[in-house]
Formats: C-alpha cells, sequence, structure tokens
C-alpha cells in the first residue's frame, strides 16, 4: 500500500506536483532505469524543447510500468535530471507532471542539475520507483 503524506511543518509540495513523503508497504518493488527522450528505436527525440524531451521521458516511464504491471498511481519516487538546469525550466515542466500525474497522488520527487547525460543530445532524464500491492 502507497500512502502520500504532506506534513504540516513542510511546504504544500502539491502545486509542484510531489509529496513530501511516501510510504509504502507490502507489494512488489518496481525500480526503473532513467527514461530520456528517446524514441523505440533509441533515437533521441524532442530537439532543444525540454518540455517535449520531459513529455517523451514521461511516456517511457509510462510504457516501462506497463511492462512491470504497474501505473502511475503507483510511483513511490521520481528523480529528474536535467542538465544546465535553469529555475525557469519548472515553469516549462510543471504542466508535463501535471498532465501525467492527473487524478494521482504525485510521488516524492527530487529534481537535479547535472553538467551532462549520457548523449549530447538528451537535456532531461527521469528515474523512478513505484510499488505495486494487489
Amino acid at each position: 500500500m502507497k500512502t502520500a503524506l504532506q506534513p504540516a511543518a513542510l511546504f504544500d509540495s502539491s502545486i509542484y506536483h510531489f509529496s513530501q513523503v511516501v510510504t509504502v508497504s507490502g507489494g512488489k518493488h518496481v525500480f526503473l532505469a532513467g527514461q530520456a527522450a528517446m524514441d523505440e528505436k533509441g533515437e533521441p527525440v524532442g530537439g532543444d524543447d525540454i518540455a517535449a524531451q520531459c513529455r517523451q521521458a514521461l511516456t517511457n516511464v509510462g510504457l516501462a510500468l506497463e511492462a512491470a504491471g504497474a501505473t502511475v498511481a503507483d510511483l513511490t519516487i521520481v528523480r529528474v535530471y536535467m542538465v544546465d538546469y535553469q529555475p525557469e525550466f519548472i515553469e516549462q515542466l510543471l504542466p508535463e507532471f501535471e498532465r501525467f500525474f492527473a487524478g494521482h497522488p504525485p510521488p516524492a520527487s527530487t529534481w537535479v542539475g547535472v553538467q551532462r547525460l549520457a548523449l549530447p543530445e538528451l537535456k532531461i532524464e527521469i528515474e523512478a520507483q513505484a510499488l505495486v500491492t494487489g
């Protein structure tokens, strides 16, 4: 079972589409490799548009979850790695996360700026964990 918590002593993170704390018990733990803006042939997509790359990376997270018998509702944490992170990325990426998590309590989350990812064309990578119960 997964429970999202918003401790009163911490800021309300729901506006950023993540939960401050997620507890899990029982079930099957699912660990996803970092998902980037790559198509089924391994080709980068989205060009320099970080929102487009985020959309594809989240699509890939969804596909990976499905392969493991999980859904977005089962996510417990996501880690977002962005090349040359800039604060304005928040405005560009939040609509993508809002669409992806629509109707589900968001997982815990960490966003990290990095120097580079595996391929020079990649601007964002999303790593995730989930718990499937029932």
